[in-house]
């Protein structure tokens, strides 16, 4: 590869350049090569004479800049040698042109660097000299004087310098000898010349033989053949003003445009006195395609498309003959110079791209190399590049010929993931030529962005009894930047919740982002929690952000109310007593519920689905309070059975029922007796009712007895009643819902528990009743007890005589007639409730129980503590 071949003849011409191959010019490199090497020849070690390494020449994409035209030469990345890459023919190359210089590029990258150096192209004698035309024809006077001169149209050799044709020689003969006249540049052409007087008697014609050589080595020639024609005389030839004219046209000079009109004159007349102009055998065929000569006026005319970038100048050889025998030319030359307009845009030839570019690349980063190239002259062919528009990217210059595409301002891919710069490069022309173009430049992402959520938080329901592993919520959270460092994974950041970690609760789809629950929730354990959702992309460096979500669990009807009151004693029964003598709103008994469901599903509604009698009770949808709605009669039966349903408004609604069974009675016994015999589904043996009957009779009969003597024996020692200072009872507690119409001599609520609403009361007898007055009247306390009434069963050691029973009636009637009026209020305080419940301890079987007042004097025994004892006594014995 670092040899090539040569003939032998030429290696001592090429002498020099093998031992100098290369020099430095202007501070470039320049080597020289003769031409019609061979493929792969060895023209220099470009690597040591840029001081390279070799072995970095790879790795840093060294490499010659490609041209529009054929690439000759190239290097070897492994050894740094230039070498020939295609034929080169220096006359195709550059023509006829003394020097070939071929002006080369190379680009290293890393840093980015370019190198100009230039390669002069030797020429070699390889094309010998040629005429245009084997034979030439010429006709001479044979007046012709002595020495006159005819030119000879001059051989070609595409060669240049010492290899092109340097001499002519003629053929022995008499008449003729060739002189060489020499031309602008190394041009010569030769002019045949008479040395003796033609004598056309003697010889009609000659024939000479034209020789024309070059200076190479080895010698080249070429030959023709000169056939002269012997005429009669003409003596007088054309003459032209002046030898060499000078002329300017532009280079869009249109078609048919008169370059000059020549003027030529002859003082012959007739035939030999008519001129007519032509191109003279000097002309190149360059000039006669570009140009053309009329014949009768001598006008040059524009024939062909000028351009200045191919030939500057044009020089026009012309003659003049007159139309004579023996007629004798006369010659001149017509310089045209081509004048440059700007014609050509400028070429913008783009070598390196670096694309994709970081985003976080830093301002002033390298993206392009580019050179322009326009082929118009002067200030036609000063070119000027700028950016179209935007100023993310800016041209640096400082290169020779060269443009930088830089980056000047922060890239971000997530605004402007790619670039169409428009590179626009102008001429200074006038007008000016542009061309343009796009460089696209692609900018690669770095994970730069956390994923985000649409919402900062998040709030899913989920309705409790949820099936496990079904879906409750989903999160999407979005990362601006692409491929990797897009992918997110989602994941459930570990809190804690009443003692148990979130993930025991729901677990989520790394992919998807998807919740899924863990277990089944129960509204009335846990009525919601939070978790933290985290969502990370695939980045090098991940980045990552949270997302808080409350899950809030809903309700479902999935909990049936409980009855709390009355509580049942015999399976789902309860019992209840009510009077005969109960009025019509009289409030029977409160049924209570509750739901551990919430919302509607807890809201409770109450209706009797069953009734003995369906016209006697009613219940409250709202409340549960049962009420008389009429009075009762002596036909009504006397066990009354509700069926009471309490129902939620859930969907589909639940419902708890209760069976109560109401007992009508008329007296005080009765109402001792029945109360543990109100229930259908009590079972009670005959024999034992019977006996237990007859016991509550006898002592019934026996405390009678007792209460008349003692009735009798205070009625010895009463006095008057005080109003002011006595009283059978006083209540307190809480208003009634309905106002209730009390008999004056009876005010009784039912009920067996601290959550009813009724109670019962007895009371002493008015002056209405007066055998009931004679049993049960009691002295009542002083004044002070009005404010102090208290309610509490009287026990045994608790009986004090009885005082002043007659202070006791009008103390009833007042609080009597306070209590029967409507909305009257019942007082029942704690220290009752207190003793209500050591009564219902003492005596569970029995719900009833009254209200008293402690007495204010122990010398006295009140009338209620008379009856208390009276009560006390029967639970006892029985």
């Amino acid at each position: 590869m670092g040899y090539f071949k040569i003939c032998w003849p030429l290696k001592w011409s090429l002498f020099y350049y093998v031992l100098s191959p290369w020099v430095l010019v202007s501070g470039q490199i320049r080597y020289s090569m003769p031409e019609e090497l061979q493929m792969g020849a060895f023209v220099g070690n470009i690597a040591d004479d840029l001081d390279l390494d070799v072995k970095e020449l790879a790795a840093r994409s060294f490499r010659i800049v490609s041209s529009p035209r054929k690439q000759y030469l190239d290097v070897n990345l492994d050894n740094g040698i230039l070498y020939v890459k295609g034929e080169i023919d220096r006359e195709q190359l550059c023509g006829s042109n003394p020097v070939c210089t071929l002006f080369l590029e190379a680009v290293i990258e890393n840093p980015l660097t370019v190198y100009h150096f230039q390669v002069e192209i030797l020429d070699v004698n390889d094309n010998a000299p040629r005429f245009p035309h084997n034979q030439f024809r010429l006709e001479i006077s044979e007046v012709v004087a002595q020495g006159a001169r005819f030119a000879l149209e001059s051989a070609q050799d595409p060669d240049v310098g010492s290899n092109s044709v340097q001499t002519y020689q003629l053929g022995d003969n008499e008449y003729f000898i060739i002189d060489i006249q020499s031309r602008r540049g190394d041009g010569k052409l030769p002019v045949l010349v008479l040395q003796r007087q033609l004598d056309r008697e003697k010889e009609t014609s000659h024939k000479l033989v034209l020789i024309a050589k070059d200076g190479g080595i080895p010698q080249k020639s070429g030959t023709a053949q000169i056939i002269v024609i012997v005429q009669d005389a003409n003596d007088n030839a054309p003459v032209f003003q002046q030898s060499e004219y000078r002329t300017r046209l532009r280079e869009n000079t249109p078609r048919g445009t008169l370059v000059i009109k020549l003027n030529a004159t002859d003082l012959d007349d007739g035939a030999n006195g008519e001129i007519v102009y032509s191109f003279s055998s000097h002309a190149s065929s360059r000039v006669r395609e570009m140009f053309s000569v009329d014949s009768r006026t001598g006008e040059i005319r524009v024939k062909g498309n000028l351009d200045a970038e191919e030939n500057h100048v044009f020089e026009i050889n012309l003659q003049a003959t007159d139309k004579g025998s023996n007629a004798i030319p006369a010659y001149c030359e017509v310089l045209v110079d081509v004048i440059d307009t700007n014609d050509n845009a400028p070429e913008v030839i783009l070598t390196s791209v670096f694309s994709p570019v970081s985003e976080d690349a830093l301002p002033g980063t390298v993206v392009a190399l580019f050179n322009v190239d326009d082929n118009d002259s002067g200030d036609n062919g000063q070119v000027h590049c700028q950016i179209l528009s935007g100023s993310t990217f800016k041209l640096d210059s400082s290169l020779s010929n060269y443009y930088r595409l830089l980056t000047e301002l922060r890239l971000d891919r997530e605004n402007v993931s790619k670039y169409d710069v428009t590179i626009v490069c102008t001429d200074s022309g006038n007008p000016p030529l542009a061309s343009k173009k796009l460089i696209r430049v692609e900018i690669s992402d770095v994970n730069d962005n956390a994923p985000r959520f649409a919402h900062p938080s998040y709030t899913a329901y989920v309705t409790e009894n949820n099936a496990i592993g079904s879906s409750i919520f989903s999160v999407t959270a979005f990362d601006p930047d692409v491929n990797q460092n897009s992918q997110l994974t989602y994941s459930i950041l570990e809190t804690w919740d009443q003692d148990l970690p979130v993930s025991a609760y729901v677990l989520i789809n790394s992919e998807t982002g998807v919740v899924y629950a863990q277990k089944t929730f129960d509204y009335e354990q846990m009525k919601g929690f939070q978790l933290y959702i985290q969502a990370q992309d695939s980045g090098t460096l991940p980045l990552s952000s949270n997302v808080s979500v409350d899950v809030i669990i809903l309700d479902q009807n999935d909990n049936a109310p409980v009855i709390t009151h009355p509580l049942p004693e015999y399976g789902s029964t309860a019992v209840e007593t009510v009077s005969r003598f109960a009025e019509p709103g009289y409030l029977v008994a409160k049924v209570s519920a509750t739901d551990a469901d919430s919302g509607q599903n807890a809201r409770l509604t109450y209706q009797i689905l069953k009734a003995t009698d369906t016209g006697l009770f009613t219940i409250s949808a709202d409340s549960g309070d049962i009420w008389t709605i009429r009075g009762v009669l002596d036909k009504d039966q006397r066990k009354q059975r509700l069926v009471v349903a309490v129902k939620d408004n859930g969907e589909p609604a639940l419902s708890a029922i209760l069976t109560i069974m109401i007992s009508l009675e008329q007296s005080q016994s009765e109402l001792l007796s029945e109360v543990d015999s109100l229930s259908d589904e009590a079972v009670w043996a005959p024999v034992t009712s019977f006996y237990l009957v007859i016991a509550l009779g006898l002592i019934s009969v026996i405390f009678l007895a007792i209460l008349i003597i003692l009735a009798i024996k205070v009625h010895k020692n009463r006095r008057g009643f005080d109003d002011r200072n006595s009283c059978c009872f006083v209540t307190r507690g809480r208003k009634a819902n309905r106002s209730l119409q009390i008999p004056p001599n009876y005010v009784e609520v039912f009920g067996g528990d601290p959550l009813s609403q009724s109670y019962r009361y007895g009371t002493c007898s008015t002056s209405n009743s007066i055998k009931r007055d004679s049993m049960f009247r009691r002295t009542c306390s002083s004044p002070t007890v009005r404010n102090n009434v208290n309610a509490y069963p009287v026990r045994k050691e608790e009986i004090l005589p009885v005082t002043n029973p007659a202070s006791c009636r009008g103390i009833i009637n007042s609080e009597v007639r306070n209590l029967s009026k409507p909305g009257g209020e019942q007082h029942f305080d704690s220290d009752t409730h207190q003793d209500i419940n050591w009564w219902e301890r003492e005596h569970k079987d029995s719900y009833i129980f009254h209200a008293i007042s402690r007495p204010s004097s122990k010398s006295s025994l009140p009338c209620h503590q008379w009856f208390t004892y009276y009560i006390y006594c029967c639970s006892y014995f029985t």
